[in-house]
């Protein structure tokens, strides 16, 4: 059969043309690698016998041969040796002798012609050589390709031609070829798609098709991808000759949109030329780029797009691209114009966008969302990809067919951000990926006044994209037409494999960084260029009159009637007297808000639940609800425990928890005794919150590192089957017949990114629970932008209110500096109220009041029903806060860090303060010190009170919500011991934790009237010692100076 696979392939003329599944298919694959070794000078056609009718013949003929040579006639036993040998068309044949009395003596006599063939040798070493020359321009023609529109700088900052492509005929060397070889014809391999419906070229017309193909104006990036039928795919879509072919309609089209662009470039420049807006000048077909990828998708099914981007171009895809009104545009350039909305609002360049409209070319509707974001490029690119994915889980788009995203990208920042690396690294995960993104960098090739030889260590600035094998397609940005078909073949990428696809626009920057920098001063000869270059609208016109698709008057009326409309439009703006930014909100919630966008109440129901539902979600908890399901049953104890320490990066302080180092099914057995007897710990109370709220048709996404277990193995909402692989039970999805969905998902390891995402997935509906757990908290500051660019201010600049929940474990257990602190400090510091200011406390709903007017709201539960609170309330709110809530590490398991669920049921909420509710509560009068604090120093204390026999003498009050500061609460308390000296007691260091933020706020609502004094540890530039003994001597100190009721005297 080798043989005969071997003899069909040379006998049957193949084409290039192929289609990629019958390729896969039905070619063997050892068929095509023997049958490229002849190297023909003849047509196949010469063999006179030989049509695609009689092959079938022929090969019936062959396999009678090949299993006995005198079973056919002589002169076929010739020809099948002769071709077997390497024989060319036209001699493996030998016509038969005619029937005469010595015929027979004469065919006896015949032999093969095999002594006078060429050297076979040199016939396959050609034949290989010019199929490693078309796998050569297929990896390696990109980096000659003609991408630079001025003409001075290689896209892939190197200079040199690689060895393997035929710049000029001595190369041909390299493949033991020599110009001789040049009009010879080579069969063509079905890796490659240059011949069209032809199965065989010359050599002089394989490397010019290849030219064409890899080395003009597009390059093409694609041969590191691991699949044959994705890179069979490119191929054809770059190698087929005359697939970049336009019709005159859309050419016009084209130019339309090219005349679009750069006439509103033109006419900001000349209204407000000392202006920042960061122009798309030298980038201009950016916007009929976009289009294309818009339309492409638009046909293919897609009616959701949204998009992200930086700065530069950013006014312009608003107009152009999303429709933005042109006036709402202007109105940013007026100074004298007030803001009509709450918060500071942002530049006009950094401000969202949510439209829907009609698809001109495909006459269908499509919604166009544009995310506002800062300064820091990148930020914005997870953010997009979670506010995709939502939008595709709230319409059951499982693969990526109705909602899709587009990223732009700056090269500098897309080669130097790490945040394009941790995004990439979401797109193919199951509880992440949405299932591809079209990527557009704008290549300035300079970021702001660093070459990109200084700024990059890649070729490419596209080269992250390679790690999830996503093809680059680079494109010279002025040739417009090589853009529009990149665009078309990205978009079909897309909609073809669902992964992601990068678009590598090679553009300049015909300004600085912006409209008043001066980048003559670190790039002159560039600029010098630049200068000199004319505008791709030109060049395209230019180019179009010339072929006769359109006249010069059309062109000029095209550019009159788009100036036209910006002078109306400027001409209306002048009217406006207000900024509206709710006419930028990217993310709108229709019916949450009244039409004026205010909350429908401000008021808060009740948190608490009925008995039943607490009953039936703790059952649940402590259970597994699926059959023949094999849970963890814990024989060895002792190992898992010792797993369980190692792997949270420490031996806990409290000891040995319950439950915790043994078997799953010993858990489940204790979650089911505390519901029995009517009590919740940590993990119980979580469930409830979570469990209650998907009855009520709120789906909860929880997201983090290790969250379906739980750092400290607490959680467990994920069961896995001990003896099936992947099996698993998420019990939260069986409670009730008609519940909303709980997604509880393990992130990668990252923060910047996950968190970006799970920010994204929180815009799209106020109708969710989007949480996001810090494997530590102390692990939120590689997410730092995120926070403080998005979470913290981002109502306050673009109106924008985000529900998101952050769980950030922090507590002070001996473990060392790492781990320890969340780093409230940090929090507390950016909330927007102000510490000498009272508010009017007999304000009606003062409470939810203050929590409307925060910019985020700051907890530390003491109590595991406190925490069920705070998380049910997150959503009966009539509006959305952020919510950070420093979660507890000891609590978990601590035996006194229980609630009752009499403190869970109807009627009950949050307690933004839990008071004294001891002895000391009891006579107040006889109480002389009042202390306060938050989180888990409290059972600290309460121990060493009681330790001291001090619970007449001592109140503690515990802050749960420390932001917004209950103002109210606190001064009923403080006014309660009127003869106590307040003090405050932390366990973080002086200089961190809550002490710097709770007592300027105490002293205003007392008047300034007491001291507020200090019990803690000092000052440090650590969180926290990496000696135990050093901590607990710290941890007696504190307590010490808690309990003294003589330390402060000295410093009265």
């Amino acid at each position: 059969m080798f043989h005969l696979r071997t003899c069909a392939a040379k006998l049957r003329p193949l084409t290039a043309s192929q289609t990629v599944k019958t390729f896969s298919q039905n070619r063997p694959a050892a068929a095509r690698t023997l049958g490229q070794i002849r190297c023909f000078t003849a047509p196949v056609a010469a063999e006179p016998f030989l049509s695609g009718t009689s092959s079938n013949y022929v090969e019936e003929m062959y396999y009678a041969w090949l299993e006995n040579p005198k079973s056919v006639h002589k002169s076929w036993d010739i020809f099948f040796r002769n071709t077997n040998a390497g024989a060319l068309p036209g001699t493996a044949y030998q016509s038969p002798l005619p029937l005469s009395p010595g015929s027979l003596s004469a065919v006896a006599q015949a032999q093969p012609l095999v002594d006078a063939q060429p050297n076979v040798d040199k016939l396959v070493e050609d034949h290989l050589a010019v199929q490693s020359l078309i796998r050569a321009y297929q990896i390696r023609g990109h980096h000659v390709a003609q991408l630079d529109p001025l003409g001075i700088l290689d896209a892939d900052l190197d200079s040199s031609v690689p060895a393997d492509i035929i710049s000029s005929t001595d190369k041909l060397g390299f493949y033991g070829l020599d110009e001789s070889d040049l009009d010879k014809v080579f069969h063509l391999p079905t890796t490659t798609f240059i011949g069209g419906q032809e199965s065989a070229l010359p050599l002089r017309e394989i490397i010019r098709r290849l030219e064409m193909a890899y080395c003009r104006h597009i390059g093409v990036e694609f041969m590191f991808i691991n699949d044959l039928e994705q890179c069979q795919w490119i191929r054809q879509k770059f190698e087929t000759p005359g697939v970049m072919q336009f019709t005159s309609e859309e050419k016009r089209t084209l130019l339309a949109r090219l005349v679009r662009s750069t006439r509103f470039e033109d006419f900001l420049q000349r209204k407000w030329s000392s202006e920042k807006r960061f122009g798309l000048e030298g980038c201009e077909v950016l916007i009929p780029a976009l289009k294309t990828i818009i339309d492409k998708s638009s046909e293919n099914g897609v009616d959701y797009v949204i998009m992200g981007m930086p700065h530069r171009g950013r006014l312009n895809v608003l107009a152009n691209v999303i429709r933005k009104e042109l006036e709402q545009i202007f109105c940013q350039f007026d100074s004298k114009l007030e803001a009509a909305d709450e918060g500071s609002g942002d530049v006009k360049y950094h401000l969202g966008m949510y439209h829907r409209r009609i698809n001109r070319v495909t006459d269908r509707n499509i919604t166009l969302s544009l995310v506002a974001n800062p300064s820091h490029l990148e930020a914005a690119d997870p953010v997009v990809m979670g506010k995709t994915k939502a939008e595709q889980f709230y319409c059951g788009d499982t693969e990526g067919k109705k909602v899709m995203s587009i990223l732009l990208h700056g090269d500098a920042a897309f080669a130097g951000q790490g945040i394009v690396y941790e995004t990439f690294h979401l797109s193919d995960l199951p509880s992440y990926t949405t299932h591809g993104t079209v990527h557009v960098v704008v290549n300035n090739q300079i970021g702001f006044t660093t070459d990109p030889r200084m700024a990059r260590s890649s070729p490419y600035p596209t080269d992250v994209a390679r790690v999830v094998n996503a093809p680059i397609f680079h494109v010279n940005s002025d040739d417009p037409e090589a853009v529009m078909y990149v665009c078309k073949v990205a978009a079909e990428w897309r909609s073809t494999f669902h992964k992601d696809v990068v678009v590598d626009l090679v553009c300049y920057r015909r300004n600085g960084h912006n409209e008043m920098d001066e980048p003559m001063f670190t790039q002159p000869l560039m600029y010098k260029q630049i200068r000199k270059q004319k505008p791709v609208l030109q060049k395209y016109a230019e180019l179009l009159v010339s072929q006769g698709v359109v006249n010069q008057p059309e062109y000029e009326e095209e550019i009159s009637k788009y100036d036209k409309i910006c002078e109306e439009a400027f001409t209306r703006s002048k009217d406006e007297k207000i900024l509206h930014i709710k006419h930028w909100l990217d993310s709108p919630w229709p019916g949450f808000f009244t039409l004026d966008g205010q909350p429908r109440s401000m008021t808060c129901p009740s948190t608490g639940l009925t008995e039943d539902i607490l009953a039936h979600i703790g059952n649940v908890a402590s259970s597994v609800p699926v059959e023949n399901f094999t849970i963890h049953g814990g024989e060895d104890a002792t190992d898992l425990w010792r797993c369980w320490a190692t792997s949270v990066d420490f031996s806990p302080a409290w000891g040995r928890p319950r439950g915790g180092g043994q078997g799953l099914s010993r858990i489940l057995k204790t979650r089911g005794e505390l519901v029995k007897n009517r009590t919740v710990d940590w993990a119980l109370a979580e469930y409830m919150a979570f469990g209650s709220l998907l009855k009520e048709g709120i789906h909860i996404r929880l997201s983090g590192q290790d969250v379906e277990r739980g750092t400290f193995s607490h959680r467990h909402h994920v069961l896995h089957d001990q003896n099936v692989d992947k099996k698993t039970c998420i019990p939260m999805n069986h409670l009730w017949p008609n519940q909303a969905p709980y997604t509880v998902c393990n992130s990668s390891l990252s923060e910047y990114g996950v968190l970006g995402f799970e920010l994204g997935f929180a815009m799209a509906s106020p109708n969710a629970l989007v949480l996001w757990e810090a494997q530590f908290g102390d692990f939120h500051n590689t997410a730092q932008c995120i926070i403080d660019q998005f979470i913290c201010p981002g109502q306050a600049k673009w109106v924008r209110q985000n529900g998101i929940v952050l769980l950030l474990p922090h507590g002070m257990e001996g473990m060392g500096p790492e781990h320890s602190s969340a780093r409230p400090e940090r929090f507390l510091q950016m909330c927007n109220d102000d510490p000498d200011v009272l508010p009017n406390l007999e304000e009606a709903n003062f409470d939810i009041n203050q929590l409307y007017d925060c910019n985020w709201v700051v907890v530390n539960c003491s109590t595991p029903g406190n925490f069920f609170h705070v998380l049910r309330r997150q959503i009966l709110l009539p509006f959305r806060k952020p919510l950070i809530i420093f979660t507890p590490k000891s609590l978990l398991r601590h035996p006194e860090a229980r609630t009752s669920f009499d403190e869970m049921l109807s009627g009950t909420h949050f307690q933004r303060v839990i008071p004294e509710d001891g002895l000391a509560a009891q006579n107040p009068e006889n109480v002389k010190r009042l202390l306060f604090c938050t989180g888990k120093v409290y059972y600290d204390l309460t121990r060493e009170r009681k330790a001291r026999g001090m619970a007449e003498q001592v109140a503690i009050t515990r802050i749960e919500q420390l932001s917004p500061f209950p103002f109210d609460l606190l001064l009923r308390e403080v006014q309660k011991y009127p003869n106590a000296e307040l003090g405050w007691c932390q366990e973080e260091h002086k200089n961190q934790g809550y002490y710097d933020y709770v007592k300027p706020r105490l002293r205003t609502t007392i008047n300034r009237a007491k001291p507020v004094w200090y019990a803690g540890r000092d000052p440090a530039a650590a969180p926290a010692t990496g000696n135990k003994k050093t901590h607990l001597t710290e941890l007696q100190r504190l307590l010490d100076t808690a309990f003294d009721l003589d330390a402060f005297k000295n410093f009265s």
